[in-house]
């Protein structure tokens, strides 16, 4: 692809082409407020813009991995990895592509949800992976905002007053669960640093990164695994064989990093379910592909 001139390392926004979350397909079972679902179709225009189809997408900091599970199920690359440093984030992954995806949805269709049940399963010790999994999605979809971090509370009145259930569909689980367990052979999850999975990868050139890790700002308040070396995650990924697209929040000390790496960045607007607008940091070494794909 030929850059555009004037464009490396240039902050740009995108002007039209605004995302809206509610019109691109959810398949994860987690929740995060800081989701990546929305950013989907600018991942696929990222993927058709390379010169190489993936033999590997990774994503080294997966988290709720809207962006890997759009991957492997719409047959974007050959093969998917989440590397997730959370172990109980990690089980909910492992579980399913391990082939107990059906075992999984179905405790969370039949779970009661009630404060006792909530309560008795919070408080558990899972002695499986499937029980710590399932004890996953249950606080995630019961805790104030998503967030697993220490010290989350409990979601008291919830969404129009509807409390613990406010975010609980059991229905709408099940069938995420069992789509992404048929295509379980596309993936693979491996509980990691993801730097160090990214190192583990650099030197492949058929290997795409997909790399968004715990935000400078927000980290620590929404996540267990939240300290992350900023500086070496830009230093590794500026270094890969393959491809890399990272997003970020809009911070001058990540503007600093891309910067000192010669990477481009670009400012891409979404709109979340409430209609808020906001932008988001993405980071690349050549972004010219967003610019084409917004006038489609």
């Amino acid at each position: 692809m030929t850059s555009i001139p004037g464009l490396q390392q240039e902050l740009f926004r995108v002007a039209d082409g605004v995302v809206n979350v509610a019109s691109v397909p959810q398949r994860s079972p987690f929740r995060y407020a800081g989701g990546k679902s929305w950013l989907i179709p600018q991942v696929r225009a990222w993927l058709a813009s390379l010169r190489f189809r993936p033999t590997e997408f990774v994503e080294p900091f997966a988290g709720g991995a809207s962006v890997g599970l759009a991957v492997g199920v719409e047959n974007l690359a050959d093969h998917v990895t989440l590397c997730e440093l959370d172990p109980d984030v990690a089980a909910v992954w492992t579980v399913i592509f391990g082939g107990q995806a059906e075992q999984l949805a179905d405790r969370v269709r039949d779970f009661k949800l009630n404060p006792e049940t909530v309560r008795a399963v919070i408080d558990s010790r899972p002695r499986s992976r499937l029980d710590r999994a399932f004890r996953t999605i249950i606080r995630n979809r019961v805790l104030h905002g998503g967030i697993l971090a220490p010290g989350a509370s409990l979601m008291k009145e919830g969404e129009n007053g509807k409390g613990l259930g406010s975010r609980w569909y059991p229905e709408t689980l099940y069938r995420r669960i069992m789509t992404i367990g048929i295509h379980k052979r596309m993936f693979g999850a491996v509980c990691l640093d993801g730097i160090g999975m990214i190192r583990a990868n650099a030197r492949r050139p058929d290997v795409a990164f997909f790399v968004d890790p715990p935000y400078t700002v927000a980290g620590q308040r929404l996540y267990s695994f939240h300290e992350v070396d900023h500086a070496a995650v830009f230093a590794t990924c500026a270094r890969v064989k393959g491809d890399v697209l990272m997003t970020y929040d809009d911070t001058e000390e990540v503007r600093a990093l891309a910067r000192r790496h010669q990477l481009d960045c670009a400012l891409v607007p979404m709109k979340s379910r409430q209609h808020t607008l906001k932008d988001e940091l993405l980071i690349g070494r050549d972004l010219s592909w967003i610019k084409l794909a917004s006038r489609h």
